[in-house]
């Protein structure tokens, strides 16, 4: 619980800021942030724990029946956010606790868990975030509600891909200018922002920050940016999917361990020195960066289920699909020197781990706390992740195989990643690492939210499947 002493100075430098209202926010098994909206008057009482969330009521948190007590929602308090664009509000991100403990199936929880583990170990885990997202207008009246929703932008890009386009960021900037603004009053550093490859899609890059750090400010990131697209009558969307023919929604996930004394980036290729792997795949990174990618690859099945969690992100996992052109998003589980084509990336101009596979729907606590897991997991077992490849990784899929295996060469074969999210629960089912990460109930809790998701999408029928099936045969 938190200090009374410190929480009586906060309440204070609160009420003199002019803040009227508190979110104390923990998120669903979804990433989906979850507060009572609290006066300040009464910021003491909530700080200690005062508001009891009958979690059992949300699907994919546990504690299921009328019968079983509440959770707690404890504020962080080194997390506080003044809201930017309305300073009456302050925001927590917050953990729950049940009969006076942590609560072992909240997201935040678990990623402490894991964390802590690192730390044990001597590392620090900092987390990096490409978000890309969508922002939309409704479909125009003209058209009944129904069609395609509309991009922001006043004009649509005919060129190719309006990615990087000039032109598409300027006409955005009524949306664009506010968030970047707010994001560095909150300190957090951009360093540059786009129009991504979508008709109507957009990319925010700002600075890494430890791992609870950084899943905080992801989910406050979603908040503000749907708050804002709302003033403009328009959605910001975290589907990962929204259109067919249409880039998909990353968040590639930036990856580095660090020595919490020093703050030595444990991941600099300056580190090297004799590394056995260094000479034997001809990638300059330190050898425990190489056994982090082994960990990554050896989980891979198990991580799809987390970081691309909905029957929609599997749309966005292939090599063209209706796409004109080749999607840029990974396929196969393998890594690559700066391959923007392999799931696991070893950038040139970074020293981390980039992950590639995620999405913008992610739960971003259970997603680094699975990854970090795995990481270590690949350290203490001194896992070798194999020969990197270096090449253009869409030409290599050749014949289609159902099961989702290429000739790597040198009698090397590689998986493809998991084509569905029910092949990917498989793998999460199946990972002993999962239930040491998780826990065995929340592995439970889980598989069976998500394999309601995947009966829900699988089993629906849509109007254009039926038009195109109904005199097939």
């Amino acid at each position: 619980m938190n200090d009374p002493v410190r929480v009586a100075e906060l309440k204070k430098q609160l009420i003199a800021e002019g803040v009227r209202y508190c979110f104390a926010a923990y998120v669903d098994v979804h990433g989906v942030p979850k507060s009572k909206t609290v006066p300040v008057e009464k910021f003491d009482k909530m700080a200690m724990g005062s508001e009891l969330y009958t979690v059992g009521a949300l699907e994919g948190m546990g504690l299921i029946g009328p019968e079983k007590d509440e959770c707690a929602a404890v504020p962080d308090l080194d997390s506080l956010i003044v809201l930017p664009w309305d300073k009456r509000y302050a925001w927590f991100a917050a953990d729950l606790h049940y009969h006076g403990a942590p609560y072992p199936n909240c997201s935040r929880t678990i990623l402490k868990r894991q964390l802590a583990r690192a730390a044990e170990a001597g590392y620090r885990f900092n987390l990096g975030i490409e978000p890309e997202f969508y922002v939309l207008r409704p479909p125009s009246a003209t058209q009944g509600g129904g069609g395609r929703p509309e991009q922001l932008q006043a004009s649509r890009f005919l060129g190719p891909c309006p990615g990087y386009d000039v032109h598409q960021t300027w006409q955005s900037m009524d949306f664009l200018d506010p968030i970047v603004g707010y994001m560095n009053q909150l300190g957090w550093g951009v360093y540059s922002f786009d129009a991504e490859g979508g008709n109507g899609q957009y990319e925010l890059d700002f600075a890494f920050a430890d791992a609870l750090t950084m899943a905080d400010r992801m989910v406050f990131l979603r908040f503000m940016l749907r708050s804002h697209a709302e003033t403009l009558g328009a959605v910001a969307t975290f589907m990962p999917k929204p259109f067919a023919d249409d880039f998909r929604s990353g968040a590639h996930f930036n990856m580095s361990l660090a020595d919490p004394e020093a703050g030595t980036n444990l991941f600099d290729r300056a580190l090297v020195g004799s590394g056995d792997f260094a000479a034997r795949y001809g990638i300059g990174f330190p050898d425990l960066g190489y056994h982090f990618v082994a960990g990554l690859l050896e989980h891979a099945g198990a991580l799809a289920a987390v970081t691309c969690p909905t029957h929609n992100s599997y749309k966005g996992l292939v090599a063209q699909g209706d796409m004109p052109d080749m999607s840029w998003a990974p396929v196969l589980r393998c890594y690559g020197n700066n391959n923007r084509s392999a799931m696991l990336r070893l950038p040139m101009n970074r020293p981390c781990i980039e992950n590639r596979a995620p999405d913008i729907s992610c739960n971003i606590h259970l997603g680094a706390a699975l990854s970090l897991a795995a990481g270590l997991d690949g350290i203490e077992r001194r896992l070798d992740p194999g020969v990197p490849l270096n090449d253009n990784l869409y030409q290599r899929l050749g014949k289609p195989s159902a099961r989702g295996r290429i000739d790597a060469g040198n009698g090397l074969s590689i998986s493809r990643l998991p084509r569905t999210l029910l092949e990917a629960l498989e793998h999460f089912e199946e990972d002993p690492l999962v239930v040491e990460a998780f826990g065995e109930e929340f592995r439970d809790i889980y598989l069976a939210q998500k394999l309601k998701e995947w009966d829900h999408g699988f089993y629906a029928v849509s109007a254009e499947e039926r038009a195109r099936q109904l005199t097939f045969i």
